[in-house]
C-alpha cells in the first residue's frame, strides 16, 4: 500500500492507468473514493494518480488545525512518491483550494489545472447562505450517517436521483472522517485565500461549476475565471455542489474535452 511521507505525516495515494499524469484532489471530508464516478473515464487515457488528504480516509489525521499550503505540500509529496515531475491537476471544492494553491506554489509542475466547484477565499468570495453555513458546521457534531443525510439537501441538485446519492453515501461509508479530521481540514479553510494571486497562474485553465450549488455559490467560479489570464468556464445547468454526480456526462464531457486540447497543445508545444 503506497504512502508518502508530508511532514511527518502519512498521505495514502494510488494510481491507475497510462498517458499523461493527472492528479485528482477531493474536497472537505471526503476520501479519494470518491473519484469513482470520473476516473475509470480518465484511466483509458490518463495516468490517475489520488490520494487521501491528511485527516481523512486512510492518511494519517495529525492534530489541527490545518492549512491550505500544508496540504498543497501533500500533494507536492504524493507527486514525488509517484516520479512524476509535472501533471494535469483537478480538485473539487476544497482540493480546488488545494489546486490553486500547488498551483501558485509550483507552477513548472502544473500541466493544466480544473478547479471544480470551488472558491479564491478572502474578501472577494461568494458566502453560501446563512443556513447552509450553520449546517456545514453543524456536521462535526453529528453521527456520521446522519452528517452525509443531512448535507444531501444543500450538496446536490434538487432534481438528481436519489439512487445517485445513495451510491455516493455507500461509497463513503468506510471512509466517512472523524470529528477531529473534518474540523481540522475546515480549519484550513476559513483563512485561506488566493484571490489576490490568481493572476500569476499561467497553465491553462477550467473552472467547472454547477450553477444551482448551494455550497459554494457560482458567482465564485465566474470570479476565479475572470481572474486566471485565459482561464475557460463551464458552468453545468441542474448541478449543484457535487457537479460529478448530478449531471456526469455533462460535466465529464466538458472535462475530456478541456484535457484533450491541453495534451495536443503540450504535444505541439514539444514537438
Amino acid at each position: 500500500m503506497p504512502f508518502a511521507e508530508s511532514h511527518d505525516t502519512r498521505i495514502y495515494w494510488n494510481e491507475e492507468g497510462n498517458g499523461e499524469p493527472v492528479l485528482l484532489i477531493m474536497g472537505l471530508g471526503y476520501a479519494s473514493c470518491m473519484w469513482y464516478r470520473t476516473r475509470p473515464l480518465l484511466t483509458s487515457s490518463y495516468r490517475t494518480v489520488v490520494f487521501d488528504n491528511r485527516g481523512v480516509g486512510q492518511s494519517d489525521v495529525p492534530p489541527g488545525p490545518y492549512s491550505i499550503a500544508q496540504m498543497a505540500g501533500d500533494a507536492e509529496a504524493v507527486l514525488d512518491a509517484a516520479g512524476i515531475r509535472r501533471a494535469h491537476i483537478f480538485g473539487v471544492s476544497m482540493g480546488g483550494m488545494i489546486a490553486q494553491e500547488f498551483a501558485l506554489q509550483h507552477p513548472k509542475r502544473v500541466a493544466s489545472l480544473i478547479l471544480g466547484c470551488t472558491a479564491a477565499g478572502g474578501p472577494s468570495a461568494v458566502r453560501a447562505e446563512p443556513a447552509v453555513l450553520s449546517q456545514l458546521l453543524a456536521l462535526a457534531n453529528m453521527p456520521a450517517e446522519q452528517a452525509a443525510e443531512a448535507a444531501v439537501s444543500f450538496i446536490y441538485d434538487s432534481a438528481t436521483p436519489r439512487r445517485l446519492i445513495d451510491e455516493d453515501i455507500a461509497i463513503r461509508r468506510p471512509w466517512f472522517p472523524t470529528r477531529d479530521g473534518y474540523l481540522a481540514q475546515m480549519q484550513a479553510i476559513v483563512p485561506w485565500e488566493s484571490y489576490s494571486r490568481l493572476h500569476e497562474i499561467t497553465a491553462p485553465t477550467l473552472v467547472i461549476h454547477g450553477k444551482n450549488d448551494r455550497l459554494i455559490p457560482v458567482r465564485n467560479a465566474e470570479l476565479i475565471a475572470g481572474r486566471i489570464p485565459g482561464a475557460q468556464l463551464a458552468l453545468i445547468e441542474q448541478a449543484g455542489h457535487l457537479f460529478l454526480t448530478d449531471q456526469p456526462e455533462a460535466a465529464h464531457k466538458a472535462i475530456l474535452k478541456f484535457l484533450a486540447s491541453v495534451t495536443v497543445g503540450l504535444m505541439e508545444s514539444a514537438s
